[in-house]
């Protein structure tokens, strides 16, 4: 029997990093969505609404309001929205003195969380495309009229860009082993039933699609999820960069991931039925295999090593793998002591993954003993 649980827990263990991406790789080379022809620059005609989330950003806030400006896109077919979440400083007076450049404050009646003032925003905006951005993110310049193309294809209800982190010190950090990796998952999910979940910091819906907006919900899950129901795609743009630096404090990052798992966990657990395979099908996969699944990783590894331990002396097999899995474990502790040892990537990527689903496993039980996350501070970069 523990023999059993030792191969259930590893295959269950190594399925969302590992498993699924085959699959997911054959799905879409089976059923996926053809290529086409690529898209041109010229876009139909749309109008856009960029809505901007904001609450206490007075050191922030302004940078983002003239980063808006530059945008290129007509003019008369572009409004800028900052939704303020009953901001208590001097956010809603900074943006008040853009009002004769065409930026509007929707200030929500009280502050209920990031996704209460957007729906006020939504309430508000006039735009068939809507896109949604932190005061944190800079926007090139192209990049909406990039982000608008892609919906030319019909099929498409909501457009997710790319994220990309400024260290403190103003240099575009490079693409790691993990975020290539997670770029490639994305791309895949977006050629089968879409992605389950968008860049929150930047992305792009048609504003038909945002009549059922879940305040208690991320918006970037709202967003997959009433696209999938509306039997379209939500995609990701990988030429749509949104750029954003680390936090200014490190130690923060391990709560940061917290707060967004959390935040993850109640939308799905507020939208279960769209876990029912029989209802939304490739989608109902994705969301179980990259979200579910993951979140449940850091237990099935507690057990995998635990139920390794108890038979760790039934053959040589069993006691080199419980080795190899102290000392795995063995180098995160050590590298969390002796930070320069990081430096070296395979090290780094595997502090990385010990960090991430301890993380996960913090948040399962904060979200199981009744914790939730709905109102917000943004995190100081």
């Amino acid at each position: 029997m523990l023999t059993f649980l030792f191969w259930l827990f590893g295959v269950a263990a190594v399925y969302s990093y590992f498993i699924y991406p085959l699959v997911l790789r054959v799905l879409v080379a089976r059923t996926g969505v053809k290529p086409k022809a690529e898209m041109t620059s010229q876009t139909a005609a749309a109008s856009v609404s960029l809505i901007v989330t904001a609450y206490n950003e007075e050191s922030r806030v302004r940078a983002k309001i003239e980063n808006s400006l530059q945008l290129q896109f007509d003019a008369a077919a572009f409004e800028i929205i900052i939704a303020s979440d009953c901001s208590s400083d001097a956010t809603d007076d900074i943006v008040r003195e853009y009002a004769e450049r065409g930026v509007r404050l929707v200030r929500a009646p009280e502050r209920l969380g990031k996704e209460h003032a957007q729906q006020c925003a939504i309430k508000e905006a006039s735009g068939e495309i809507l896109v949604f951005s932190d005061v944190a993110t800079e926007i090139p310049a192209d990049a909406i009229q990039k982000l608008v193309t892609y919906f030319n294809d019909p099929g498409v209800g909501a457009v997710s860009s790319e994220d990309r982190f400024i260290s403190q010190d103003g240099a575009v950090a490079g693409e790691g082993a993990y975020v290539k990796y997670e770029m490639w998952l994305r791309q895949q999910e977006s050629k089968l039933a879409g992605l389950v979940g968008l860049s929150g910091s930047f992305f792009a819906v048609r504003k038909s699609l945002c009549s059922e907006w879940d305040i208690h919900s991320p918006s970037d899950f709202n967003t997959a999820l009433n696209t999938a129901k509306a039997g379209l795609r939500a995609v990701t743009a990988p030429d749509v960069l949104g750029f954003y630096q680390d936090l200014k404090d490190p130690s923060k990052e391990y709560q940061r991931k917290i707060r967004t798992v959390i935040r993850g966990m109640t939308g799905l657990s507020r939208h279960a039925e769209v876990l029912n395979l029989s209802k939304f099908g490739f989608f109902s996969f994705q969301v179980i295999s990259h979200k579910l699944m993951r979140w449940l990783t850091p237990w099935f590894l507690l057990a995998l090593f635990l139920s390794n331990a108890l038979i760790a002396d039934n053959g040589a097999f069993y006691f080199l793998v419980f080795l190899s899995q102290l000392a795995f474990y063995g180098v995160a502790v050590v590298a969390h002591f002796l930070p320069n040892l990081q430096a070296v990537s395979l090290i780094k990527l595997v502090y990385f993954f010990v960090q991430v689903n301890i993380a996960l496993l913090d948040a399962g039980i904060k979200f199981l003993a009744g914790q939730r996350m709905t109102v917000w501070k943004p995190s100081a970069r």
